[in-house]
């Protein structure tokens, strides 16, 4: 299940109702070994009584397994509180654009952007700009670009495809090709959690975790 929140959406979280579940299972859990010791301290064999040692073993391992219950409870709690200050700090990021590694464009207001991560200098860079069908509709020629992040911008005016446009980037120094990474532009336009870490609803495309993000402009 994902939760969505936009800027003025209330954040609201369980982690109160959790740790009083927690705290009455433990209660509950120890009140029944209690229970259940006494029921065996009283049917004992007089002639045999129970040593001290294997008593105070016993004691030992419920007191045991219920701190790592209360551990556990707790520690779910603290993931739970966790999640929502990261969805209300989030929220700041709603309107912002972010760099995503993916080679499909968002169009939007008759543009669309990315940008191209190269591994080393090179001599030509040119952006193939492909149909949803894999055809060639444009192309950009980027000229020579050092190492490093460099964006570039397509002019969508005239696209009329139904689907979503792709890029491939070529990019060589002499005759020796230079590696590439693909980078799509798109806006955050609302911020969720799917129940373990939050993610972002882009404008363009469907939600994806915040750690696919490579940059928020």
């Amino acid at each position: 299940m994902t939760t969505s929140v936009t800027a003025t959406s209330p954040i609201t979280t369980s982690s109160t109702s959790t740790s009083k579940t927690a705290l009455s299972d433990a209660n509950v859990s120890q009140d029944r070994f209690l229970k259940l010791l006494v029921a065996q301290l009283n049917n004992q064999d007089p002639m045999n009584p129970m040593d001290n040692a294997q008593m105070t073993s016993q004691m030992a391992q419920i007191n045991t397994v219920s701190g790592i219950q209360q551990v556990n409870e707790t520690l779910k709690t603290i993931g739970s509180q966790f999640t929502a200050m990261q969805l209300l700090q989030g929220t700041g990021m709603i309107g912002h654009d972010v760099l995503l590694q993916s080679n499909t464009l968002s169009v939007s207001a008759g543009k669309a952007a990315g940008a191209i991560d190269l591994a080393g200098n090179a001599d030509k860079v040119t952006v193939q700009v492909l149909s949803p069908a894999g055809q060639v509709i444009d192309t950009l020629d980027l000229g020579a670009m050092t190492a490093g992040r460099h964006s570039f911008e397509w002019d969508a005016s005239s696209y009329q495809g139904s689907g979503s446009p792709t890029f491939k980037v070529s990019a060589s120094s002499g005759a020796n090709a230079v590696s590439t990474t693909s980078l799509a532009r798109d806006a955050i336009v609302s911020v969720g959690s799917d129940g373990t870490a939050m993610t972002l609803q882009l404008r363009g495309r469907d939600a994806v975790a915040y750690d696919a993000v490579k940059a928020i402009l």
